[in-house]
């Protein structure tokens, strides 16, 4: 996910300042996600909460900032972006339900029952997360390319 982000920024890195600190704050949310698995030790515990809690605070700060300022950024005065992000808006409110969800389980409480889970719900995320990069970066590129 890391290489990944890091070809997206310098691909479009430096042709729209909204769009290079979106794609640091994706840098920051795979630091942060890396970071929280390889802290995991495959045991019946969970992380630090204070080290969960701050994953999904950037999670939620990164998907807010998607719905809420780049993709509007992204398809304004754009047909062809605009028409894409209609064609992907389910594709793109399935990955911010699923990531929401996560947030919802583990931002606030840690039990044992949870922490058995935790490692499959944070490798579902980690796919979930690779799916919506996928398709931010869609509409990345149609924006650079009908702009």
């Amino acid at each position: 996910m890391l290489q990944q982000v890091e070809k997206s920024a310098a691909k479009w890195g430096g042709k729209s300042k909204a769009v290079d600190n979106w794609l640091l704050e994706r840098q920051d949310l795979i630091k942060a996600y890396c970071n929280l698995a390889g802290l995991n030790d495959q045991s019946e515990s969970l992380p630090e909460a204070n080290l969960i809690t701050t994953f999904c605070e950037i999670l939620v700060d990164y998907l807010s900032a998607g719905h809420f300022e780049v993709f509007d950024m992204l398809v304004k005065n754009n047909a062809q972006a605009q028409q894409l992000r209609e064609n992907l808006e389910s594709a793109l409110v399935k990955t911010t339900d699923e990531a929401l969800h996560f947030n919802d389980t583990f931002v606030d409480s840690v039990t044992t029952e949870q922490a058995a889970k935790f490692d499959n719900a944070l490798a579902s995320l980690g796919e979930t997360l690779e799916e919506r990069f996928a398709l931010e970066d869609r509409l990345i590129a149609c924006m650079h390319e009908h702009a």
